[in-house]
């Protein structure tokens, strides 16, 4: 897979890959775990990522030894019942502030093929704008799609995260309008960036697409 070579963002974003779901549309596996050409799908993640943070964590439930293989930092949702992508980003916000960072930059486990300069280009529109919240998006038939796991996040929102969470708010996008999120346009000429494999299909077309980079 072919990297940009980019200059690390600034030290205060903490980055976090988002493994906290049940995958339950390709059986309950960790589709991390899953490999296309000669690495799985989370070790791709994760090595595009150290090319743009110095720190990386992963959010992921359930038993965190079945990760102990890979040389990254492991934990779970600080609210329990898997309540979906928002309290990934919640437990990376609660960490950041333990370990002082401001913000942090969110990815999903289940799309390889994300941005180079992900981390740049919205870190550069937050500063630009004084957002809290700067939003990846893609043009598909000309019509706005955000990819809201993969975002910008200040950790100064952390408490008014939790108290959406408890109150019920479940998606992301409804919150982070809550604060005027930033969105920031990223190319797909030949591809989109934000693919993401839910079935076979879509990872039989990943191993297709793996073979290009």
């Amino acid at each position: 897979m072919k990297l940009i070579n980019l200059e690390k963002s600034d030290v205060s974003i903490l980055g976090v890959i988002l493994a906290g779901g049940q995958a339950r549309r390709m059986g309950g596996i960790d589709k991390g775990r899953l490999k296309i050409g000669d690495a799985s799908i989370l070790e791709i993640t994760t090595k595009t990522l150290s090319f743009q943070l110095d720190k990386i964590i992963l959010n992921a439930n359930g038993d965190q030894g079945r990760f102990s293989d890979l040389e990254i930092q492991v934990i779970p949702d600080t609210i329990k019942g898997y309540v979906g992508p928002l309290a990934g980003i919640l437990s990376g916000m609660r960490f950041a502030e333990k370990n002082g960072f401001t913000s942090i930059l969110t990815v999903a486990s289940d799309t390889p093929f994300f941005p180079a300069d992900l981390v740049s280009k919205l870190s550069n529109a937050s500063a630009k704008d004084d957002a809290l919240i700067s939003l990846a998006a893609t043009k598909k038939n000309d019509k706005l799609v955000r990819h809201p796991t993969f975002g910008l996040w200040s950790v100064s929102l952390a408490d008014d995260l939790e108290k959406n969470i408890q109150a019920g708010l479940r998606k992301i996008v409804l919150w982070a309008d809550k604060h005027s999120a930033k969105t920031v346009l990223f190319p797909s000429v030949e591809y989109d960036p934000f693919f993401n494999i839910n079935t076979q299909s879509e990872l039989e077309e990943a191993q297709r697409r793996i073979k290009a980079f």
